[in-house]
């Protein structure tokens, strides 16, 4: 079965790698990090000019009405040029669950303006020193007439301060629920947290007696984690995909310094052991776009082995991204523990993402779960 890509995808894919290139790839990404976000404002008014912002939503919400397979080359690029903030939160987990737990007041309201990409979503689930277990959420949402009333403190948020809403995990009566809470609407407390990964932004958020109307609740109250979990999937798919674009950046760039850097008056390209390392980034690399075009293509399909396929890809490709961020680093020798090369830069991406949403071994038990092992 074959599961690479259209000629249209690829199309796409390079004219959005111009565009990144244009704008120095990675030099977005540090940008951030100086406190500087000009070449990152400009990027995403690239991004939802060249219709990227609104590949999966319906057409009747300004989007191309296209699947997860068309999203799997924009990850790619993005994850080669380590591109900051939540473009993965709003597209490949608010999109999907908007459009299908949605309301059509919250359709109208919030898909046309995530096509324009003038909002962005992000997902509020983690508390202070807990994991992701629903049992250890504990943010509150009280019914109090039509509104309903928040309370507690969500950690490690990404893009915390800049984000337009929050996809808000909360405990009810009924159970664990999923709130869209804008953020203009409210009066919260935000605080910056440190990351490993310089060029994404934590944030922790305080709720105190906010207040803000039962129709945010997306699906039903008291659904909220099996929404998630569904969640989930698409955004752990998407993320392989990111993970990928990465690893196809180091590949490359180490196989061309091992091209340029000359020790006993040769290539070290030329070295065995540097020959054999490089091959096994390879191998790593290949084995884990395959892992996840598969995972993307079970999951536009429905395929019954969807889950299975999602999870084991993003246990092994979590485990190789870190696995090739060091090898390269290795290969480079001493400079590449340096801020001139970007060798740390994807070290600390991939390194952010081991853990990010649940680890590899958690992911793997979900795996075996759904393979009924």
């Amino acid at each position: 079965m074959d599961f690479s890509l259209s000629q249209e995808q690829e199309m796409f894919r390079q004219s959005l790698r111009k565009f990144l290139d244009d704008l120095g790839q990675t030099a977005i990404a540090r940008d951030v990090i100086k406190g500087n976000s000009d070449i990152f404002t400009k990027a995403l008014s690239g991004l939802a000019a060249l219709g990227c912002t609104g590949i999966t939503i319906s057409e009747k919400y300004e989007g191309a009405e296209l699947g997860a397979l068309d999203l799997v080359p924009v990850f790619e690029e993005l994850g080669r040029s380590l591109f900051p903030g939540v473009y993965l939160e709003t597209v490949a987990l608010a999109v999907p669950l908007l459009e299908k737990y949605g309301t059509e007041q919250q359709k109208q309201k919030y898909l046309p303006q995530i096509a324009t990409g003038s909002r962005t979503v992000t997902l509020a689930w983690l508390e202070p020193k807990t994991g992701f277990s629903p049992n250890q959420v504990q943010t509150r949402a009280e019914l109090s007439g039509d509104d309903l009333v928040i309370n507690g403190v969500k950690s490690l948020v990404p893009e915390g301060e800049t984000a337009d809403t929050y996809l808000l995990l909360v405990r009810t009566d009924e159970g664990l629920s999923l709130v869209l809470v804008d953020c203009e609407e409210c009066d919260l407390k935000i605080h910056r947290q440190k990351s490993l990964d310089e060029t994404l932004r934590l944030a922790a958020v305080s709720f105190e007696d906010v207040t803000v109307s039962k129709h945010q609740l997306l699906g039903p109250l008291g659904d909220g984690w099996p929404i998630l979990q569904e969640g989930l999937l698409h955004i752990n798919a998407a993320l392989c995909s990111l993970m990928v674009g990465g690893m196809d950046r180091l590949v490359e760039m180490t196989a061309e310094y091992a091209k340029i850097r000359v020790q006993f008056g040769q290539p070290i390209g030329r070295f065995q052991a540097i020959k054999h390392r490089i091959a096994d980034m390879k191998t790593d690399l290949e084995t884990s776009r395959s892992l996840s075009h598969y995972a993307n293509w079970a999951l536009e399909s429905d395929a019954p082995d969807k889950e299975a396929a999602i999870y084991s890809a993003r246990a092994f490709i979590s485990e190789a991204y870190i696995s090739l961020a060091n090898a390269s680093i290795q290969i480079h020798g001493g400079i590449g523990f340096t801020e001139e090369l970007d060798c740390q830069l994807y070290l600390k991406r991939a390194r952010y993402y081991e853990s990010y949403l649940g680890s590899p071994q958690h992911y793997r038990e979900k795996a075996a779960v759904a393979l009924g092992w």
